[in-house]
Formats: structure tokens, sequence, C-alpha cells
């Protein structure tokens, strides 16, 4: 029985860690490293007023932690108009 509920938790955490590198692309830049080690770290403990899934929370913690390091947000060469 110890045996069956060892081998079942090991395939739930292995299968947990493949699920989560396939999903994710590869890091472009210290600063994107950096920021997704935040969202991880951050992700539990951040408020989240509007009910977000905990990757929307993720993300949004993400997007702002990029646009801190770019000063003007994540694209700052795109033209506001675009018509």
């Amino acid at each position: 029985m110890r045996m069956i509920s060892t081998a079942a938790l090991l395939v739930a955490l292995t299968g947990a860690a493949l699920a989560q590198q396939v999903d994710e692309p590869p890091i472009q830049s210290p600063q994107d490293a950096a920021c997704r080690v935040q969202a991880r770290a951050q992700v539990f403990s951040a408020p989240n007023p509007s009910n977000l899934s905990l990757y929307d929370l993720g993300s949004q913690i993400y997007h702002a932690c990029m646009a801190s390091y770019h000063g003007t947000g994540p694209n700052p060469e795109r033209k506001q108009s675009r018509f």
C-alpha cells in the first residue's frame, strides 16, 4: 500500500513538472527570467480583487514586472495609432 501511494505521488509530481515545462516559451532575457520567478513567488500572495484565475493573475504580475524593466511598457517601439 505504501509503495503504491509513493508511486502515485511520484507520477503526479513528474507529470506536473513536465506540463509546466511544455506550456512556457523559452526564456528570452535575464529580465524575463527574473519576472517569471517573481510571478511564481507572488501568485498565491498577491491581492486578487477581480477573482482572476491563477494563470491570469501570474500573467498580470509578470507583465507588470516586465513593464517596469522597459519603463514605457512591454513594446515601446510600437506606434499608438495603427490606422
